[in-house]
């Protein structure tokens, strides 16, 4: 047979899928079973099982919380906050009047352009409406009003009217077509702290502080930072990417899981003295 008339995998699923799955977990495993017939490769699978994922999940399962929200203060000048762009370079920030809970507009880091192109510059005039969305909403809702509305960043309120954190079109994609297969990846398990055959710590960027000290025997203080994350975050002075460390008191944190926005998880493993080296 000609390599044209071969049936593509989606041909293929649909002539595996004819029968038809009753609900939602009989399709879960008829895609499952398709995999391992080879009908689909993992990226595919992958891919498929996140769409199903995101019309599921709501807006408070992966929004980036307030308190590691990188927003721009309205009293600033430019020439204060300009810096902070370019180190986090984000393409979008949210602005506020002093507080995180007086958010007023987001600002275009494109819009900047023209500050240094010499114009006359007011943040004011560049603010674009913010969009505020409820906790709750679907994920797949939220992608839709994205598209339609040429939006790309919303911010989450709780069930007060309070900012509870933001979301962006990124991290709503990144539910699709995010990691494929990460060994480092347990956002999924109930614990925060996970302990490797090799003595290493798998551990969660949201943490507490609190909780960490009790599981490793460290006294790290939790008065400037409430999570693990925070910590480590300060100390590299910048969002690391993965595969990025940085030695606090004799222990190694290697960033394990981040996105754009923020920091999942980490890698800690307890470097040698130099008396134990050399026995």
């Amino acid at each position: 047979m000609a390599e044209a008339d071969k049936p593509n995998w989606l041909e293929r699923l649909s002539h595996f899928l004819l029968r038809e799955p009753e609900d939602r977990e009989q399709l879960v495993e008829l895609l499952h079973a398709s995999f391992e017939k080879s009908l689909l490769d993992a990226d595919a699978l992958a891919m498929i099982e996140g769409v199903l994922q995101v019309s599921e999940t709501q807006v408070r399962d992966v929004m980036i919380p307030r308190s590691q929200m990188d927003v721009i203060d309205i009293t600033q000048t430019p020439e204060e906050f300009i810096p902070f762009v370019i180190e986090t370079a984000h393409s979008r920030f949210p602005v506020i009047d002093d507080d995180k809970n007086d958010i007023i507009g987001i600002l275009l880091a494109k819009d900047l352009l023209r500050y240094y192109a010499g114009e006359d510059f007011n943040v004011r005039d560049m603010l674009r409406p913010a969009v505020f969305i409820p906790e709750s909403k679907r994920l797949n809702v939220l992608l839709k009003e994205f598209r339609s509305n040429r939006n790309h960043i919303a911010i989450v309120v709780d069930e007060y009217g309070g900012v509870a954190g933001m979301i962006t079109i990124e991290d709503v994609l990144e539910q699709i077509v995010g990691d494929i297969e990460d060994e480092y990846d347990f956002d999924e398990t109930e614990d925060n702290i996970i302990r490797d055959t090799q003595g290493r710590y798998r551990v969660k960027a949201l943490t507490e502080i609190v909780d960490f000290n009790e599981v490793l025997g460290t006294e790290f203080s939790d008065e400037e930072f409430s999570t693990i994350g925070g910590l480590v975050v300060s100390q590299f002075g910048h969002l690391p990417k993965r595969g990025e460390s940085v030695t606090i008191n004799n222990l190694k944190f290697t960033a394990l899981r981040t996105d754009s926005r923020r920091l999942h998880s980490v890698l800690i493993e307890e470097l040698k003295t130099s008396e134990e080296s050399s026995e």
